[in-house]
């Protein structure tokens, strides 16, 4: 069951409010205006081929999806994690996923993830 982190590094330089919440599996990241109004979220998984994959949703612009390349490949350089565009979303499977663990949150934030699934163009 996803849960809230209370204390979450917020972002600089940006007014946007970051939101974590997190359960052995996913980790879902949601951003907001100051009036509490959502900008986006994010969901990360790891798929069948253990790959992270983080599946992002922005007002006003949608889904992307990407995969996630860790950076660190070299044991000597520990690089920022950068998202790397990726191919089909299962769809289906994330969704289901979601609803799953997502029993404890608030009904906003579940609402939010909800509503962009339903409303999304296949």
């Amino acid at each position: 069951m996803l849960t809230e982190f209370k204390a979450v590094a917020q972002e600089r330089r940006t007014d946007a409010r970051r939101r974590w919440f997190e359960d052995e599996a996913m980790p879902l990241i949601v951003w907001s205006r100051p009036d509490g109004s959502p900008t986006g979220f994010q969901i990360c998984d790891v798929g069948d081929d253990r790959r992270e994959r983080a599946l992002t949703w922005r007002a006003g612009k949608g889904f992307s999806h990407a995969s996630v390349d860790t950076g660190d490949t070299r044991p000597d350089k520990n690089l920022t994690p950068t998202l790397i565009s990726d191919g089909a979303v299962p769809w289906q499977w994330v969704a289901s996923e979601f609803e799953r663990r997502a029993e404890g949150l608030e009904p906003a934030v579940r609402d939010l993830v909800t509503k962009a699934f339903a409303a999304r163009n296949p």
